[in-house]
């Protein structure tokens, strides 16, 4: 009984398998896309929540206090009745609408402009003069394209003033006292290691992707040749040396160097580009023409060049174990009985 419930179980996890196995593949399908996409939108609340909002405060406050025209209702005359039963009076050869909350009058455009929004009765002059700020003048299809134009530019003269020999004190200044701060400055630090390996233009260039075998043989990690090894090091090994940037994952923003023998390094056939994608997504992203053809859940497990050089490897060790063991059938022990 206990075999038959065995059997079944194992029949329906089988049947299981291929089910979880597409699920996970539509999840990976659909995982970055949607990522990408919310990490854009998240950005995006942030700019506009606190860069963008108090930049169109600050605008707005500048507009309306420029164009700010209200004039106190006079009692020594009656006023008019105008469009819609709205009282007005003029002044200065203008029109103005009295608005009864406060018992002052705005120019007729606004009231005419705002009215459709706003109800004259309970509005204030200010809540007037803001509608019409933003009707006219703050509509996101001007406002983006202007916060832009004017964020670029800040950056660029932001960029220039810190390349200069003050503007690069100054923020000296400012990145040693944020990285005393006790809490703040373990977020900082691994920030600025990432955006500085992103926006930095690095003075080490990398010329080729090779695979070592580190930390020991038989374990195999990608890294970066950044030139020869030192020449003490290459003189005592009596064979050519390269210097190697073992990146860290997922931040290979950092990471150490090690001077290795060139012949026990593997040339691998992807772009710098590739090699870091690799090491970011902890080698789920594995470059186009370097996946191997064995799978574990779906993904690729190693490298196509890595696999062949271990099947050389093998081969060898066993050919030289079949000429061993050929040998010893060739030749009979001396010691044995004839």
């Amino acid at each position: 009984m206990m075999a038959t419930d065995n059997l079944s179980n194992t029949n329906r996890s089988a049947r299981n398998r291929p089910f979880r196995k597409a699920v996970i593949r539509g999840l990976a399908i659909l995982l970055p896309p949607l990522l990408t996409i919310a990490l854009f939108l998240w950005a995006w609340s942030l700019v506009h929540y606190y860069v963008l909002s108090p930049v169109e405060s600050a605008v707005r406050y500048i507009v309306v206090e420029s164009l700010w025209d209200v004039e106190t209702v006079p009692h020594d005359r009656p006023l008019q009745i105008g469009r819609e039963g709205r009282k007005e009076f003029r002044r200065n050869k203008k029109v103005y609408v009295v608005l009864p909350r406060t018992d002052e009058g705005i120019p007729f455009t606004i009231a005419d402009k705002v009215s459709s929004e706003l109800d004259l009765k309970t509005a204030s002059p200010r809540e007037c003069y803001y509608a019409f700020v933003d009707d006219a003048y703050l509509k996101p299809i001007y406002v983006v394209p202007v916060f832009l134009c004017v964020f670029i530019m800040v950056l660029y003269l932001l960029g220039k003033f810190l390349a200069a020999g003050v503007g690069h004190f100054l923020w000296a200044v400012v990145d040693r006292a944020i990285i005393r701060l006790p809490v703040i400055r373990n977020v900082y630090s691994s920030v600025k290691q990432v955006t500085d390996f992103i926006f930095t233009d690095h003075e080490v260039e990398y010329t080729q992707v090779v695979a070592v075998q580190y930390p020991r043989k038989g374990v195999w990690s990608i890294g970066f040749v950044t030139g020869e090894g030192m020449k003490a090091v290459q003189e005592r090994s009596q064979e050519p040396m390269i210097s190697v940037l073992m990146p860290t994952s997922p931040m290979p923003a950092t990471g150490f160097i090690i001077t290795v023998p060139r012949s026990e390094t593997i040339d691998l056939d992807i772009t710098i580009d590739q090699a870091i994608q690799f090491v970011v997504s902890c080698g789920v992203v594995v470059p186009v023409g370097q996946q191997y053809s064995s799978e574990i859940n779906g993904f690729p497990i190693i490298p196509k060049m890595i696999k062949q050089s271990l099947q050389t490897g093998d081969a060898g060790e066993e050919e030289t174990d079949l000429s061993d063991d050929e040998l010893s059938e060739d030749d009979p022990d001396p010691s044995a009985d004839p």
